[in-house]
């Protein structure tokens, strides 16, 4: 499956270069240059030498996320027109991210997995965290799930 996900992204940018679409294209050579760092990175680590789908998944959302923390940056600087690019290259980030799960969705996934381990305490944090980055990898944040996670298990 690693290999759909890197051949749609560089079917992608040859889509791009057709259409002269000078965002994607940047955008996606962005992409392809972050993958190829941790394919390198990932050399000797893993059988093939390439990371893996779900490792893609996690590094495009991180990318959606540092795009989000520079536009709340760009607005309170007055920087709009750095905002509106940010958000140009998420909307190009997002269409290889499946659907993210709503608030909603997160808080059963979290409740769901809680009860599937088990788990009681929030030494057991990790745990679920882990199994949720395995279960929904690049379908929610992370970031908010911990936070339910905690709540979950009594923090």
């Amino acid at each position: 499956m690693a290999d759909t996900l890197r051949n749609r992204l560089n079917e992608a940018l040859k889509e791009a270069m057709r259409a002269k679409d000078q965002r994607a294209i940047s955008t996606l050579r962005l992409i392809l240059a972050a993958l190829k760092d941790r394919d390198i990175a990932a050399r000797g680590k893993s059988e093939d030498g390439r990371i893996s789908d779900d490792e893609i998944l996690q590094m495009l959302q991180s990318m959606v996320k540092q795009r989000e923390d520079s536009i709340a940056m760009y607005e309170q600087g007055g920087r709009l027109e750095l905002a509106e690019q940010e958000q140009a290259e998420i909307d190009v980030i997002r269409r290889f991210l499946p659907t993210q799960l709503s608030e909603e969705e997160v808080r059963e996934a979290v409740a769901l997995v809680v009860a599937d381990l088990g788990a009681g305490s929030l030494k057991e944090m990790g745990k679920v965290m882990a199994e949720l980055r395995s279960r929904y990898a690049g379908r929610m944040d992370f970031g908010k799930a911990s936070g339910l996670v905690k709540q979950s298990l009594g923090g």
